[in-house]
């Protein structure tokens, strides 16, 4: 017996006419698009050719940057991890887009630099992540869950799902009700062969953490609702390769999120919903 016949060893034993369900494909990103608006996860994953998309956000930047400085920075052994090197590394990632002009970029390269060097310099700067931009590619329930985990720690035997946070400083209850933490927490699970059930937003600016200690009977509450969502998806893709009516199959949500759609400029409801804010208007203060 050969190795292909080791590899289906068994299936001929099924009914010839049975095939398995196929998962619905997802990532965090897609779910949260499909939830706030449909048309804007028409706009951002089906629309072929893909629609022209908004500018650059200097709090999109700037959030890049120190996830780049800080997988580098993780990616070193602890005691090669100074603020010195820290700050040379947002330095070394740094870009200017979206930005309101040179000052306004060095002055947020300056505190990135601080942020970074700080946690270089703090007990978080001697952990040893058992991964880094995590990417993921695993079942859960009906969904074949995708994604990439800023980090993933291992304390007590089990997995803990970091994620970077530069914008406001975050809460426990946010921590809990992410969507994106808890299936990362269900798919790391599997990957790395550690049950994870804590998952953390740290900010970076003040190094607070904000974590949520789910059980099963929440996890598969994220799971659930996530898996009723990837449904409708499916069945609205599927209907629109059918001829369906887009507008009616991926219906408008208006609200204060119109102004950061990176797809607006293709939304006449969305631009006149609410206007959309200079570049650099989200950048924390």
């Amino acid at each position: 017996m050969g190795a292909g016949d080791h590899e289906q060893l068994g299936l001929d034993l099924l009914d010839p006419a049975f095939s398995a369900p196929a998962l619905h494909r997802v990532t965090p990103a897609r779910l949260a698009a499909w939830a706030s608006c449909p048309r804007r996860y028409r706009l951002l994953y089906l629309d072929r050719p893909a629609p022209p998309r908004g500018g650059a956000w200097a709090h999109t930047t700037l959030g890049a940057v120190v996830h780049l400085a800080l997988r580098s920075l993780f990616e070193l052994v602890p005691s090669r991890r100074s603020p010195e090197l820290a700050a040379q590394l947002v330095d070394r990632n740094w870009s200017d887009e979206g930005f309101r002009d040179a000052a306004q970029s060095a002055d947020y390269r300056a505190r990135a630099r601080d942020w970074v060097a700080a946690i270089a310099a703090g007990p978080d700067g001697r952990t040893e992540p058992v991964a880094l931009e995590r990417g993921v590619r695993e079942p859960v329930g009906t969904m074949l869950v995708e994604g990439r985990i800023d980090r993933v720690d291992v304390r007590d035997g089990e997995s803990v799902v970091v994620d970077y946070k530069t914008g406001n400083v975050p809460t426990p209850e946010r921590a809990r009700d992410s969507q994106a933490l808890a299936l990362y927490a269900l798919a790391a699970g599997p990957a790395l062969r550690r049950p994870c059930h804590r998952v953390e937003l740290h900010h970076v600016p003040t190094g607070e953490v904000a974590a949520w200690e789910h059980d099963d009977a929440s996890l598969r509450g994220h799971r659930e609702r996530a898996e009723h969502q990837a449904a409708e998806m499916a069945a609205a893709a599927d209907a629109l390769g059918d001829g369906g009516d887009p507008d009616v199959l991926f219906g408008v949500v208006t609200g204060t999120h119109c102004g950061t759609c990176p797809v607006r400029r293709n939304c006449a409801q969305g631009r006149a919903a609410t206007p959309e804010p200079a570049s650099w208007a989200l950048l924390p203060s």
